[in-house]
């Protein structure tokens, strides 16, 4: 055997191994593409940007390392994109705008599973480097439970029978059936998108209710199951104080979290120009290199009085945010650079 040299590079194909010079880099079935990235702490990273041609498991990469204040902050994480569409079609969704081109537009559509069965199994057997794979950043994560063929029974086994990467499931649904019938759960994140009662039942009309979606969240959690909370978009309708604060009570509860995830109302042109009920809109007046958003001066009172109510009466302090801007980042004396929100280890 001749001497051998390291590489953790992969080109068409090849194998991120320790190779023996002068020996063919192994070929894999489907390629991997690694891409070194700029990290919000200021290093850099190698990192899996697709898997063969990208249409199952590419890496969330549309947010750049902020610059600015008015910036946000936004860590590229792994998308398992299985499908595209969501049936609870709420007023401010972003995929009116992400799939406006599409013929059957934010309606459920199902890929093909062979492909994400062999595209899944090729990221797990030759990434070294541990990875959330987010299975809900283009789809409701448990939308096709209830179907005779469950995503849930297809995804997870394939995930347990490593021990490296985990699965994020991502969801307004309590169809948790399948979840908790499984026979092993350790590389499964469970993570729930709450609001305010009177904001859900204004315009997340066919989503179940938030008592619902707790409920589904306490039972995972009762058995043991990682349960990460999104309470995102925060939105400043009259009274907002007592009912986020009314949320958080009926959460804890039901459960302790393992991290909470706060965001506010925004919406991209391309959302704004494909939303139906555009009532919501009103609420947004500042811009920022995602969109329109609430004035800052709104978000920070919101955020400031749940982390505050969070930390008095709930002794809890794992809290980021999704989409926000350094500026707010700083004002509430908490580093983006060691960002733990929803889509992250």
């Amino acid at each position: 055997m001749g001497k051998v040299k390291a590489t953790r590079e992969i080109y068409e194909g090849t194998l991120p191994l320790l190779i023996p010079e002068k020996v063919k880099p192994v070929k894999l079935p489907i390629r991997i593409k690694y891409k070194e990235y700029p990290m919000l702490d200021g290093s850099r990273k190698n990192l899996v940007q697709q898997v063969g041609d990208g249409a199952i498991i590419k890496r969330f990469e549309k947010t750049p390392v902020p610059q600015k204040k008015i910036d946000v902050v936004c860590p590229h994480f792994l998308e398992l994109k299985w499908a595209t569409g969501c049936p609870y079609d709420c007023s401010w969704c972003y995929l009116k705008g992400t799939f406006r081109f599409l013929p059957y537009k934010t309606k459920p559509h199902i890929k093909d599973f062979d492909k994400i069965k062999k595209h899944t199994q090729v990221f797990l057997e030759y990434v070294e480097e541990p990875e959330i794979l987010n299975t809900g950043e283009l789809a409701d994560s448990l939308m096709y439970e209830g179907n005779k063929k469950s995503f849930v029974n297809f995804i997870v086994p394939l995930f347990e029978n490593k021990s490296k990467h985990k699965v994020l499931f991502l969801t307004k649904s309590d169809r948790i059936q399948n979840l908790m019938k499984l026979d092993s759960h350790k590389q499964v994140i469970t993570s729930f998108s709450l609001n305010a009662i009177p904001v859900a039942c204004k315009w997340e009309l066919k989503a179940p209710s938030v008592k619902r979606r707790i409920k589904a969240a306490k039972t995972l959690y009762d058995e043991g199951f990682e349960v990460r909370i999104r309470i995102d978009p925060m939105v400043p309708i009259e009274n907002w104080e007592k009912l986020y604060l009314e949320l958080i009570d009926d959460l804890f509860d039901s459960l302790i979290p393992e991290r909470i995830t706060l965001g506010s109302l925004r919406g991209l042109q391309s959302t704004i120009n494909g939303a139906t009920d555009t009532s919501w809109v009103k609420y947004l007046s500042e811009y920022s290199n995602w969109g329109k958003k609430i004035d800052i001066n709104s978000r920070l009172a919101m955020y400031k009085n749940l982390i505050s109510y969070l930390q008095k009466k709930h002794n809890f302090t794992k809290v980021a945010f999704c989409k926000e801007s350094v500026a707010v980042w700083e004002i509430l004396k908490l580093d983006y650079k060691e960002i733990r929100c929803n889509c992250v280890w």
